[in-house]
């Protein structure tokens, strides 16, 4: 059985991941380097690793295994992850694979590089409703994919 990983320090998404587990079946295990609000639920567990840079995404990575899925906004978590066979997605739905890791990674490379050179401001876009919806097909997907390979 699939395990869904969340990097939860900053996801928009935890109540939506709660209920496709509940629905599922699925355990969730929440990693953040802050506390989390503990669950009744003894399908979920709260993972608070150290404040060190990178401490949650490698616990997850520590942890995962090939057929998990995975709850990311970080890109280099994302690629950690898809090397090691887990179904990874972002809150907006953005699905993270072996055929679109290279590229999206490249991306965020060259924004950085952009940003840094100050020829362009970083912003994150408000999260919407639509990434929400974007999100839930997503969880989905990989759901099935989990189970497929289960």
């Amino acid at each position: 059985m699939a395990t869904i990983y969340v990097d939860a320090d900053a996801c928009p998404v935890k109540p939506e991941v709660l209920k496709v587990a509940e629905r599922c079946s699925l355990p969730v295990v929440m990693v953040a380097n802050t506390g989390l609000r503990p669950s009744r639920d003894p399908m979920v567990k709260m993972i608070t690793v150290s404040g060190a840079f990178d401490a949650a995404d490698d616990w997850i990575v520590d942890n995962a295994v090939a057929g998990d899925i995975a709850i990311t906004a970080d890109v280099p978590l994302a690629v950690r992850l898809v090397e090691k066979g887990v179904h990874v997605t972002g809150p907006t739905g953005k699905l993270f694979t072996p055929e679109t890791i290279g590229v999206q990674s490249g991306m965020r490379d060259f924004n950085q590089h952009l940003r840094e050179a100050g020829e362009i401001k970083g912003y994150n876009a408000p999260f919407s409703a639509r990434d929400r919806s974007n999100f839930l097909q997503a969880m989905d997907k990989l759901v099935r994919l989990a189970q497929q390979q289960g």
